[in-house]
């Protein structure tokens, strides 16, 4: 299995490297590639240190798997390169996300839709992988109409610079590079991403559509308010569920979501008990608590989801879609 690792030095590719060794994943050539300022230097993964190439080395190595952390316009670029050497390409960047005929999987709802001639796979937004893993299930049994959704944000989800930021602010220093338009520390700003026409951000849009294209439902009706919050990693979400008909029972709901691989329900408020980031951190699953009825609305529910957004918000979910790859033989070992 030679695999390339586009974007091997960012947050996202660390992770992946330390989630490979972790799982197991059969590797018998890693190919690290990275940014211009990173080429020539060496990186060490199990035992072994490792040059770091450009994306057209990476390229001319001929590897079976690619894993893209690079950003959209890498993506847009050697994505079809790849592919086009019948590389299989795993794309975290939000470029192919939309488009029709490429798959957008999350590997515990979606992965039996994909086929062997699907050669560039595109990850879903770390937000939107932890709201889907909650909404699945309860779709399941009963249909969901509608979903309001506030994100609280960590800053690992802009990538070291947001960390860098933070960390430096809360240092008392306020200058050098920035990732937002203001302090984050001490401080929560409603704003994700860059703003569109309709007057939402570009986040709170992913939301939207990568959920409506990854539950196959375009009935689903949802809105979102995406903040970032001065916290290191994990991301968090309030979620308001309504249900088409009757709402189920708390009790059928925590099932549910118990029963779901990759959740783990942490819902017993007379302890104290319900998901944080602190708790997430470093974790494989996607935490879910603070259950109950919504008051207001005999239809409706609340939630609160976190997960570590750099995990099965991203690398993990990644590695998993290879795994399934080769679980279906369309990569071998």
């Amino acid at each position: 299995m030679r695999l390339a690792l586009i974007g091997a030095t960012g947050m996202v590719g660390e992770v992946i490297r330390e989630l490979l060794l972790e799982r197991q994943f059969p590797v018998s050539e890693l190919i690290l590639s990275a940014s211009k300022e990173s080429e020539g230097q060496k990186v060490e993964w199990n035992g072994v240190q490792y040059e770091i190439f450009s994306p057209s080395e990476a390229l001319s190595r001929k590897p079976d798997l690619a894993i893209f952390s690079a950003g959209s316009e890498i993506a847009k670029i050697y994505a079809p390169k790849f592919a086009g050497q019948g590389c299989y390409v795993i794309d975290n960047s939000s470029f192919w996300r939309l488009e029709k005929d490429i798959p957008l999987i999350v590997p515990e709802i979606n992965s039996d839709a994909l086929i062997k001639s699907d050669l560039i796979i595109s990850n879903p937004n770390c937000s939107t992988i932890q709201l889907v893993m909650a909404l699945k299930p309860l779709n399941d049994i009963h249909p969901i109409c509608r979903v309001i959704v506030s994100t609280y944000q960590s800053v690992s989800g802009s990538g070291k610079i947001g960390q860098n930021q933070l960390n430096r602010e809360r240092s008392g220093v306020f200058e050098g590079v920035t990732a937002y338009p203001y302090r984050i520390d001490m401080n929560c700003i409603p704003h994700c991403d860059v703003f569109l026409d309709n007057d939402y951000t570009k986040e709170e849009m992913k939301l939207t559509n990568e959920t409506k294209k990854i539950l196959d439902n375009s009935d689903i009706l949802l809105t979102a308010t995406a903040v970032r919050v001065p916290v290191e990693g994990g991301h968090s979400e309030s979620v308001n569920i309504e249900f088409q008909n009757n709402r189920p029972s708390i009790e059928n709901i925590r099932m549910a979501l118990g029963a779901f691989p990759g959740v783990k329900v942490q819902d017993f408020i007379e302890g104290n008990t319900y998901p944080m980031p602190i708790y997430a951190h470093g974790k494989n699953d996607v935490f879910i608590g603070r259950i109950r009825n919504d008051h207001s609305h005999p239809k409706a529910i609340n939630l609160w989801i976190v997960s570590d957004n750099l995990r099965k918000g991203a690398a993990l979910n990644a590695i998993q879609i290879a795994e399934k790859l080769i679980e279906k033989k369309f990569l071998i070992q």
